[in-house]
């Protein structure tokens, strides 16, 4: 099918379906049951930026920009740009090693419930089969499906398969290759690298504001249409329940077609009788439309709606590096329950390696919070917020990449998750004393009572009594963890 036959197929699809190109039409899609449900998923950055495994994810870019230290080290690594540029790695990114069926048991035993591998980065390289961009994994470098296998192996293990699509900033991504002698401006390359469109706004010191900026300058009418149709294949071949986009799609220039996209999605998934959803950030969609996503942070308090917080378990890279340093996992289960208090799921990278291994340090952390949530995933799955999402002196800080480092939890912080007429306090940094929760003391605005308390971990009942002040958890030698502890609380 040639791009036009496939743009006339979207909007015969939209003209047909129940949902048009218009925000009133879309706003009646829902989001999914199963996301408000499942709270935890995996995110994966697999690509050939792995290969040099220098700087972070964004090598293809900062490889061709003069102020960046990556430009030095190709250069001193590999030889100069115009003689050896980013599309040389691809024949060393084999994958050698990658085993869909190992990661999708990985995750599985992380207690993860969707996963959602990047099918195309920023550098234009797709991860999947496609016939509209030969530079892909099953033509070239592993010469795999990479997405195509994933998907399979996320079926045999019940996990709900996800995509994402960072192909709109490619439109820039490049263009520091067009200041000087490199093979971003060679003819022979340009359907990989362009268009690598330059203008000083997308400079290295300036694209990120002129990004931010949804009036600034957008698109072209050619690009866009080709990445709507891009991006529709990968929802026709692969059908995810989630398709996430990273940040330039709030520019003004892909409005009309992040309208037919969404009405396009949402009518093929009422065709496959799926409930599917669309992960953004910042302003791209009205908030009843699609589900909102925050990076590396988190809401500072609880949202009518569900969203999501996307981070990574390392901190430096999203991708795999060399000198990457890993968060701890009490550090991500405390984030986990703080976002899943205020109504938001947790989607949690991984970088592989590019023989498609993923790293130790990495599989260890997945396999504790797998070990934990056994235990307390109770308190997690399937809940929703209570009237308050916790009580104590330590929050997040409101914004986007704010979580790298651990907060200063203490005895006194706690989250609240509801379900069943149950609340499910967690204690985020344990002591191993008695614990005070001021938001059941007796007599409070909203009283109600307490028939029992269970520590979730072991399953036992727990002694309490309320005061007028605090309701008192009688400690005993499982109250001490380094772990956040949970207390089931039925209530009446």
């Amino acid at each position: 099918m040639t791009k036009q036959e496939y743009f006339n197929q979207i909007t015969n699809v939209i003209k047909n379906g129940k949902y048009k190109d218009n925000w009133e039409s879309l706003s009646h899609h829902k989001t999914p049951e199963w996301f408000a449900k499942d709270k935890f998923g995996i995110f994966i950055h697999f690509g050939i930026y792995s290969v040099p495994a220098f700087g972070n994810e964004w090598y293809s870019r900062a490889m061709y920009d003069k102020n960046e230290r990556e430009f030095e080290h190709h250069i001193k690594t590999y030889g100069s740009q115009d003689k050896f540029g980013y599309k040389d790695f691809i024949p060393m990114f084999t994958a050698e090693r990658f085993n869909a069926d190992e990661w999708a048991e990985l995750f599985k035993k992380s207690g993860a419930k969707y996963v959602m591998p990047v099918a195309e980065h920023h550098d234009g390289f797709a991860m999947y089969e496609t016939e509209f961009n030969r530079w892909n994994a099953k033509n070239m470098g592993p010469c795999r499906d990479i997405v195509g296998d994933l998907k399979k192996a996320c079926k045999k293990n019940d996990l709900v398969f996800c995509a994402s699509s960072h192909r709109a900033e490619h439109y820039f991504f490049m263009n520091m290759g067009r200041t000087f002698d490199s093979d971003v401006n060679s003819e022979e390359f340009s359907d990989f690298y362009g268009p690598a469109f330059y203008c000083p706004e997308f400079d290295g010191g300036t694209i990120h504001r002129t990004t931010a900026d949804t009036y600034s300058r957008g698109a072209s009418k050619e690009w866009l249409e080709d990445w709507l149709v891009r991006t529709c294949e990968i929802i026709d071949k692969y059908k995810p329940k989630i398709l996430y986009f990273d940040w330039w799609i709030h520019n003004h220039s892909f409005k009309p077609y992040l309208k037919m996209l969404a009405a396009y999605y949402y009518n093929r998934a009422e065709e496959w009788g799926e409930e599917v959803t669309i992960n953004y950030k910042h302003e791209a969609f009205p908030p009843t439309v699609a589900t909102f996503d925050v990076e590396r942070g988190a809401l500072i308090d609880i949202s009518p709606v569900p969203w999501q917080t996307d981070t990574a378990i390392g901190k430096k890279s999203w991708g795999y590096i060399k000198d990457n340093e890993y968060k701890p996992t009490r550090q991500i289960i405390c984030d986990l329950i703080d976002i899943v208090s205020k109504n938001g799921n947790l989607l949690l990278n991984v970088g592989p390696k590019p023989d498609g291994t993923i790293s130790e340090e990495e599989t260890k952390v997945l396999l504790e919070i797998g070990e934990w949530l056994k235990a307390n995933g109770e308190g997690i799955y399937g809940t929703t917020f209570w009237k308050q999402f916790g009580e104590g002196k330590v929050n997040a800080e409101e914004g986007f990449f704010k979580d790298y480092n651990e907060k200063k939890y203490t005895f006194e912080d706690f989250r609240f998750t509801y379900k069943k007429g149950c609340v499910y306090a967690f204690q985020m940094k344990p002591d191993g004393n008695n614990v005070k929760i001021k938001a059941f003391a007796k007599h409070t605005q909203h009283d109600f009572l307490v028939n029992c308390v269970t520590l979730l971990s072991t399953g036992e009942s727990i002694n309490f009594e309320r005061t007028e002040n605090e309701m008192i958890i009688k400690a005993n030698e499982h109250f001490k963890s380094d772990k956040p502890i949970c207390f089931k609380i039925e209530i009446d």
